[in-house]
Order: C-alpha cells, then structure tokens, then sequence
C-alpha cells in the first residue's frame, strides 16, 4: 500500500511538470533585493553580498539592478563594499563566509548583530535579559547603536533615569511575542508590541525596503533560539493619535484645519487606512494669491481637489525613498516624489520641511508649498504653467479674460507660443472674433472627441474633429500637448491658429485670385457643383502659375479636352479630409479620379506625389486646400506631345481666369498665417 502511494505521488509530480515541485512561495520584495546582494558578491566567495553606501555617511543598502547600475542613491554617489550576508560569518582562512552564525537566543544575538547598545540597556533592566535568555519566541526591532546615539540627550536622559519603567517600555515596544520573519512583514499590516498591546506600523515597499514605523530595517532575519532579531536605524516610540488629530494640535497647521473642516475630509484623515498626508502649512497657503486662496476656499469641489491633491493613497516612509518615484492622489493627479541627499522632493522641489510625522493611519510630511491640482485652477492659472502664454495675453487684451477666469464651461483652444515667432496681431474686431472661435462652447475632453464631430464656438462657428492615426485635429490644428482640465475650463494646447471654414471650396478658390486658372478649369470640366456641394473633399490645388509652367502642347490638349480636363481635376482631389498636422511619414489618398495620391510630410513641409505644397490647411466648410505650384498627372497618363499654339477652348478658358483674378480682390504677397486668416475673414 506504502509503495502505492509513493507510485501515485511520482505519477503526480511528472504530470505537473517541474514548475509544480520546484515552485515555492513568492519571495518578498527584501528577499528578492537581498538575492540580488547575494549574486553581485559571490564572486568573493560564498553567502558574501554586495552593498551600496553612501559616500561620507555610514548608510548601507541592498539594491536591486536598477540601483547597482546607477550607483546613486538620492542622487549621491554610493561606493561597493561586500560583506557577509546576514546569518553568516567569515572563517579566517577561507573565501567569503561560509560558515552561519552561531545560533544563540535573543540578548546574545543582539550583539553579533552589532546592537550592543540594545544589549547594554536590557542589561539595565532587570526583568527583560532573563525574558530575552530564556523560552519562548519573539522578534525584537533593535535599534542600531548609531539609532541610540542620534537620540535628543533631553529623551535619552528621561529613558536611562528610570530604566525599569520608561527604558523597559520603550524596549519592550520593540518586541513582539512571536517569531516574524521578512517574508510574513506585509506592507500596511500592524503587528501587537509587548508594551500595552500598542500597534508597530509595517512597511515593506517595492523596491525592497522594509520600514517599522518608518525606521529602516537594515539587517533582517537574524536567527536565535527563541526568536529572531532585526536591526533598525532609528529608535521607534508609540503612536497614539491619527492624521487628524495631529493636525489640530499643531499650530502650524492653522489654515489646513479651517480648510480640511470646511471640506469634510476629516473623516477621511481620521478614518482607517494608510495615508501619506503632504500637509502644508500656514506659511504654504500664504504663498499664494490671496484672490486664488479666497476662490478654492469658497469653493467646496475645487477645495476637496485640492486638500485630496495632498493625500497619497499609501503610507511612504522618507527612508523608503531611494530614487524618484510616481504616486497617485487621492484627487487622481500623479506626483513625482523624490530625494536630494538629505531632502525629499515633489516634482523636483525640495519642499518638505518636516518629515515622518507618524501617525496610527498614516504619516505626515510637511511642506511649505501649496500643490494646486489643475483641477481647482482657472484657465488663466492653467495657461500660466504652459508654452501659450502669447495666446493668453491676446486673449486678456482682446477683453476675453471673463471667459478663462470665470465659471463658465469652456475648452480652450491656445496656440504654441511658437506659432506667433513673426509676431502678434493688432487687436482689432476681427482679430476678437478669431479668439472667440478658439473657445469650445463646452468643457471637454480630448479622449472623448471622435472623427466626424462638431464643435460649437463662443464666434459662432461649428469646427470639425479630424482623427489620425497619431495626431487629433480641429480644423487645421491640431493637439500639441496633452489636455489640462481646470476647475470649469479644460486647455488644449494647439500646434497653430485655428482657421475656421470660409465657405464651401468653390467659395475658397474663388476668393483667392491665384487660383483663376483652376476655377475657369473646374467650371469648364463641370465640377462646380460636386465642389460646392456638402462633401469631405481635400483638394491640391494648383495655382495659375503651375498651369502656365506647362508644355503649350500638354495644355492645349488638356484645356480642349472636357472629359480629359475633368479628370485630371478629379485626380487633384482626394475623397476625405487631410490637414497637414493628420499627415504622417507617407499617407496614400484616394482620388475622386480613382488613383492614390501619395502625400508626405517631412520638416514641416507637405509634398504631394513628390510636389511641394506652397500653402497647406485653407479650409472649407466641405474640405480643404492646399495650394501646390505644378499640375499633377496620374499614373496612367502618357506625357504629350508639344504643340506651339493653345487652342480656341483653352484660350476662354484663361480669358475666364483672367476675368475672375480681376474680380478677385484677395492679395497674394506674402504674410505671418494670422494676417491671412484675417484677410479671408473679410470675404
């Protein structure tokens, strides 16, 4: 029957494979820092692990690979130094430490562990040496000796003045009555001290830090015969009141509390869970405007945004703080907290004052600047920390600053201050009205715009949404940037001005005296009406100087030839939109002739079927244009033959180009785009 079993068992095992009998469990992120230790140094021998520390300080840290490679830790230089991974010891004679600690119960231990200090002051106790000598199974958190020694002299003093009641509490709030090895020290989980059943707070982050209320385990999991012992870097004390009650009681914290009660968020900051509270002080809120201070404060949605924009989701220990790392708010905004030496940083600034202020659900640092979410900004408070500034005063100094600052659901649409490097308009009515039309009678969102949509302006005007593989466009401009969503308006950050549609192709073409030829052409070949007509039309379209470059034998035939004439008109117009921001490294368009036209776009310069575009994004209501200076032939048109005279048909066909250029009263010299814009605003 027994070798049954074992038959059953083998069987078993090989139908599971490998992974099924050699898998164990998960190793916890310490272990998997500590193991990485282990591989760096065992070319020095075995059990021998590498450490990184840091240059002028006696700061120690098992890293993982990222770490290793950088050789900073904050931001400072760290050097390699291999010692003997915990639980082993050299043997004189011998590579590395091959031989593992002599297994002694908890007093003797903390001295091979280099807690002397510890010892020494259990030793003044007089019931606690015979606990840690005798049965039983605990683990102690023992502080380094260096721990003791950075104590206040004023705390030290009324700890060694009465060692059997405050030392002997303060010891025993290391302890705890069982064996708790790393792998069962869980990030957020409270664990029962033997002082009056008080929690100890642990910590044990990704990047393989393990923190007891917020003091650094340096050395883990050494062994003993009645429990085990893990050195700290601080000398930890009890903590009785939560994040909201720390807040009241500091005088610093003034104006947070009148702001945390107005918001309701001191159920959240009482409440359970493990928060990290950036909480700001008084001199932090005086920073800031006091009409910005006054508007969050009497708003309660822009309030809790902000009060929330403080709040990580977890607890982070300063000393889990290595290198930069991203953090979620409670207000959903991420913030890039990090070190410099000494400092911790929030996106990049060194504005903690005050830190590892532990709390029961929580822990607080204070800083002395203001974190103001997008989220409870204006749009003019937006625009102040982006590239658009130019944009914003034309705004302000067209008398549309109402619109940005106010309570009204808005989007803007504000062009890189790049855009404007030849300059600004004047302000005048036309360009006011242009403005207007840079802001969306809604407050939206970028990932909600769909191909196709319809955006109603302040101006009046309806603005199409034009989807691409890699870029979003409204009319002509498309999104540099990504959104920025303020209390009442959202920013979009555009590549250019706006050019709202002018009428329907047709009208453009007309309006513009460079293209006379084309128009006199279109009407001869009958196309009139398919490009006046509601459509999504992007038209190439040629100038009168690119019909005058041609052979006289090729034009001849071409303006004499109706059926012939249209279709090379239709080979100049694709069957969808294309603004030059959706163009990419190479796009094939379909004609209304039916071929493909290949339209390209490289240093801001647009090509069609290797022909340069003079001028891109004039837009229509239906479609459009984009001037190009030569006629394009499609693929299947054989070159022709020279003639020395135009034809009777091609000869109307240019007395009707001449009559419309006449009539036209647009200019064609040269201008920054928003001149432009403005002049065909006039038409």
């Amino acid at each position: 029957m027994a070798l049954l079993v074992r038959l059953l068992a083998v069987a078993l095992a090989l139908a599971l494979g490998p992974a099924a009998t050699l898998a164990g469990p998960a190793k916890s992120p310490y272990q998997l820092v500590l193991q990485h230790s282990r591989l760096r140094g065992r070319q020095h021998g075995p059990n021998v692990c590498a450490v990184q520390k840091l240059i002028g300080t006696n700061k120690k840290y098992f890293t993982n690979c990222k770490q290793w490679y950088q050789r900073k830790i904050c931001g400072k230089s760290t050097v390699i130094s291999y010692e003997c991974c915990p639980g082993y010891e050299k043997v004189p004679g011998e590579k590395g430490c091959p031989a593992a600690l002599p297994l002694s119960n908890l007093y003797e231990t903390l001295g091979v562990v280099g807690s002397t200090t510890t010892q020494l002051y259990t030793d003044r106790t007089e019931k606690l040496r015979p606990e840690m000598e005798g049965p039983g199974s605990f683990t102690i958190f023992a502080p380094s000796n260096e721990a003791w020694a950075s104590l206040p002299a004023e705390v030290l003093d009324s700890l060694v003045s009465n060692v059997n009641i405050e030392l002997l509490n303060a010891l025993r709030y290391h302890m705890v009555g069982r064996r708790v090895l790393t792998d069962e020290l869980k990030h957020g989980m409270a664990l029962t001290s033997m002082y009056q059943n008080s929690n100890i707070q642990i910590h044990h982050y990704p990047n393989g830090i393990v923190t007891v209320n917020c003091a650094r385990l340096l050395k883990a999991d050494h062994h003993a015969t009645n429990g085990v012992v893990h050195l700290i870097d601080k000398v930890i004390s009890t903590v009785t009141n939560n994040i909201q009650q720390i807040i009241e009681i500091e005088d610093t914290f003034e104006t947070l509390r009148a702001a945390v009660a107005a918001s309701g968020l001191n159920t959240v900051l009482e409440g359970d869970g493990q928060f990290t509270l950036l909480a700001p002080t008084n001199e932090a809120f005086e920073k800031i405007p006091a009409e910005t201070l006054n508007r969050i404060l009497g708003d309660p949605e822009a309030l809790r945004d902000l009060l929330n924009n403080h709040i990580l989701k977890s607890a982070m220990c300063a000393e889990a703080i290595v290198a930069g790392l991203s953090m979620e708010t409670l207000e959903g905004t991420t913030l890039e907290v990090g070190c410099s030496g000494d400092m911790l940083t929030i996106n990049g600034k060194a504005i903690i004052s005050n830190k590892d202020i532990l709390a029961t659900n929580g822990v607080i640092h204070f800083i002395d600047e203001l974190l103001i979410p997008d989220s409870a900004k204006t749009l003019f408070e937006l625009a102040a920390e982006s590239d658009v500034s130019t944009a914003i005063d034309l705004f302000r100094q067209a008398g549309l600053g109402t619109h940005l600052s106010g309570s009204e659901r808005v989007t803007l649409l504000a062009p890189l201050n790049s855009v404007f490097k030849d300059g600004t308009p004047p302000i005048n009515a036309n360009t006011k009205n242009l403005l207007l039309n840079h802001i969306i009678k809604d407050q939206l969102a970028s990932k909600y715009l769909y191909h196709g949509q319809t955006l109603e302006t302040l101006g009046g005007k309806k603005l199409r949404v034009f989807v691409y593989r890699n870029s979003l466009c409204i009319e002509n401009s498309c999104i540099a940037a990504h959104d920025k969503r303020g209390r009442y308006g959202t920013l979009f950050t555009m590549d250019r001005v706006l050019t709202p549609p002018m009428g329907t192709v047709m009208d453009v073409l007309k309006g513009d005296s460079r293209f006379s030829t084309l128009v006199a052409a279109i009407q001869s070949a009958g196309l009139t009406e398919t490009l006046n007509r509601e459509g999504v039309y992007t038209v190439f379209a040629p100038t009168n100087e690119a019909f005058q470059a041609m052979p006289p034998g090729e034009l001849n035939k071409l303006l004499g030839n109706a059926k012939e004439l249209a279709n090379i008109l239709k080979y100049h117009v694709g069957d969808e939109i294309l603004v030059s921001g959706g163009i990419g490294a190479l796009v094939r368009l379909k004609s209304l002739q039916g071929d493909k036209l290949e339209v390209s776009s490289k240093n801001n310069v647009v090509n069609v079927n290797k022909e340069p575009v003079t001028e891109a994004d004039i837009m229509a209501t239906n479609g459009v244009v984009h001037a190009i200076t030569s006629v394009l032939q499609p693929p299947a048109n054989k070159p022709q033959e020279r003639g020395d005279e135009l034809a009777d048909s091609a000869l109307e066909i240019f007395r009707q180009a001449s009559a419309f250029s006449r009539a036209s009263q647009r200019s064609v010299r040269l201008a920054p785009v928003y001149q432009m814009l403005l002049e065909r605003m006039k038409h």
